[in-house]
């Protein structure tokens, strides 16, 4: 099916097919150099922490059905309290676990050959890259380490919400408002963090994997412009979908991944925890912070779950 022309136009404008050569294989996260990890580093203040991962649990999973094979965690014991010597039961013992799970089941950080479209992936690799052995080219295993400044964009508070209406479209002005909120201007090499409030559809006592799931708020095709003209090393959002869902055209099936992903080469994680992270930011006005989020190094994967660290 071809593409709509809004995103034939939007994709020649953010194309970063050969910026960083032919053999590049992490796209925007080129942007985050020294300087970068020194702005994240100089952004500590209190030395608070928050952790932004949601909890790894077959019972807080928060997978319903909706994409094929990507199932919640199950944990499984293999070895409970084994003595070491038989003889001697009570003297030392191990007890040991499996953990089994979609790779994008939880918080997570998408490779960039996750998605691809026209039989081809970032730079332009062919899709038949990606394989039944995994990624051999744009795996999530080239992302050694994932540490920059991290801004949080609070879109919710800065729209005056605690969450966005179900299916709002992000758009630029509404980036624009919540940078001007956290009276902050995004540098090269920066990770944003967009927070529509989606997750207090998970919270205790309300918790609504439907609500959650869909419709949901979202980042727009005319977002990735702007990204781009900021230079962002990497974008997550607080959803699952990460674009607004239902899709802006029908034409077009989750436009914002093959923009990102294919043509930017611009890695996105979703469902990221960050609620708490965005009430201190409120109450210092302070919306900068240290981010490492580095993922597993899972070699050929297509994701990688992880539970990234702001510091204050």
């Amino acid at each position: 099916m071809p593409v709509s022309a809004v995103f034939t136009d939007v994709a020649s404008r953010v194309r970063n097919w050969g910026r960083w050569g032919p053999d590049d294989e992490i796209g925007t996260l080129n942007f985050i150099d020294d300087a970068a990890r020194r702005r994240g580093a100089a952004s500590v203040v209190s030395g608070r922490a928050f952790a932004l991962g949601l909890p790894l649990s077959e019972a807080e999973g928060i997978q319903a059905g909706f994409i094929e094979g990507r199932v919640n965690p199950t944990r499984t014991m293999v070895r409970v309290n084994l003595p070491v010597n038989a003889d001697q039961p009570d003297w030392v013992c191990f007890s040991e676990d499996v953990l089994t799970l979609a790779t994008q089941c939880a918080t997570h950080w998408d490779a960039l050959a996750h998605s691809s479209y026209g039989g081809v992936i970032y730079n332009g690799y062919p899709a038949s890259t990606v394989s039944d052995d995994g990624a051999a080219r744009c795996g999530i295993h080239r992302l050694i380490t994932v540490v920059s400044r991290g801004v949080l964009l609070d879109v919710a508070r800065a729209l005056g919400h605690e969450v966005l209406p179900p299916g709002h479209p992000i758009s630029p002005d509404d980036l624009d408002a919540a940078c001007a909120l956290a009276q902050v201007a995004l540098e090269p090499g920066d990770i944003v963090l967009v927070r529509t409030g989606q997750m207090v559809h998970l919270a205790a006592g309300r918790r609504d994997l439907i609500a959650y799931t869909f419709p949901s708020p979202g980042l727009t095709m005319e977002t990735a412009g702007w990204f781009h003209a900021h230079d962002v090393a990497a974008v997550a959002t607080d959803t699952l979908p990460f674009e607004v869902i239902p899709c802006q055209y029908e034409d077009t099936y989750l436009p914002v991944h093959l923009l990102h992903l294919v043509e930017m080469g611009m890695t996105q994680g979703q469902n990221w925890v960050l609620d708490a992270l965005a009430d201190d930011c409120a109450a210092d006005g302070r919306y900068t912070f240290l981010l490492d989020a580095t993922p597993l190094p899972l070699t050929a994967g297509l994701g990688s779950p992880l539970n990234p660290v702001a510091l204050k």
